[in-house]
């Protein structure tokens, strides 16, 4: 009854997380892809390259961000047959692994346009480009508070966050170039701007093409200690052994766990199962696979062959 009530409870706080986490993403899309509009006609009009290049990534923000949206939406369906029973809960990382690559794409064509730039560079009026960054810093700003709060557990709306801070620091890096063009007329700062932010946007880009493909590769989690579980497991009263032992992610806030566990004689087996899934809790393993074997058990299959375990 009480275990009935604290998965109720989980389930319940998870749903909310995601409502939460879908509503974040299309305040921020529509916020995002207005702007993105006006941005790219001031770009144009005043042909600061900064401001072109700042509207590029509010179009990848605004795609980033649809992408993001119908990724939860999709991903809370269930499954509708036997062939995927995770239901769509992966398409959340497939998605941010499409907006670290999308992220990665158009920074690399900004610091090749930007480089073109310097070596014949264009006259820009810099007052109207200060104005539009002014706005596009605070639209950034809003969009990034509204984000932030779910970009702490889920790897897609943090993928969308990363790319709003990306583009708050252009408009950082557009104000800049602006300052420098209107009190110097040094028209090198604007194509220096967007190389400085494209190069940091990069960074961020790779950080979520790397989590997502580990992910999609099974890794094991990155604040995971294998070997410690393994240990606290092994060190439970009435555990003999612990292998075939795998952790890894479904989707963001979704870990798995399985592994195939040696009782001792005698033992109460729904008790030790009961203490082995009580501790896993605690790093949220609650998705948990438990084989128990006796210690006389002589058959395993699995991998336990390639291991050697009799």
């Amino acid at each position: 009854m009480g275990k009935d009530i604290v998965h109720h409870e989980k389930k319940d706080h998870h749903v909310h997380h995601h409502a939460a986490n879908q509503r974040a993403l299309l305040i921020s899309f529509i916020i995002i892809s207005g702007f993105m509009i006006v941005e790219a006609i001031g770009g144009y009009v005043s042909g600061s390259l900064a401001l072109l290049s700042d509207a590029g990534h509010m179009l990848s923000d605004a795609i980033s961000l649809g992408l993001s949206y119908t990724a939860i939406l999709v991903g809370n369906r269930a499954s509708v047959n036997n062939r995927k029973t995770f239901g769509y809960k992966r398409f959340e990382i497939l998605a941010a692994l499409f907006n670290g690559a999308l992220l990665l794409l158009i920074s690399v064509w900004i610091v090749v346009e930007a480089i073109s730039r310097i070596n014949a560079p264009v006259e820009v009026a810099s007052f109207e480009m200060m104005v539009i960054a002014c706005i596009g810093l605070l639209v950034n700003l809003v969009v990034a508070r509204v984000l932030h709060g779910g970009s702490e557990d889920n790897l897609n709306v943090h993928s969308a966050f990363l790319h709003v801070l990306g583009d708050l620091l252009g408009s950082l890096g557009a104000i800049a170039a602006a300052v420098l063009i209107f009190l110097f007329g040094w028209n090198l700062a604007d194509p220096i701007a967007s190389i400085v932010v494209s190069l940091i946007i990069i960074r961020s880009s790779w950080s979520i093409l790397r989590d997502s493909i580990n992910i999609l590769m099974e890794a094991k989690p990155d604040h995971l200690d294998i070997e410690k579980i393994r240990q606290e497991i092994t060190a439970i009263d009435g555990v003999d052994g612990i292998h075939d032992l795998h952790i890894w992610t479904i989707t963001s806030e979704f870990l798995s766990l399985s592994c195939h566990l040696t009782a001792k004689d005698g033992v109460d087996r729904d008790e030790l199962l009961r203490r082995v899934e009580a501790l896993l809790s605690h790093y949220r393993l609650d998705h948990s696979t438990i084989q128990i074997e006796s210690v006389h058990f002589n058959t395993c299959r699995s991998d336990c062959a390639h291991h050697g375990h009799h």
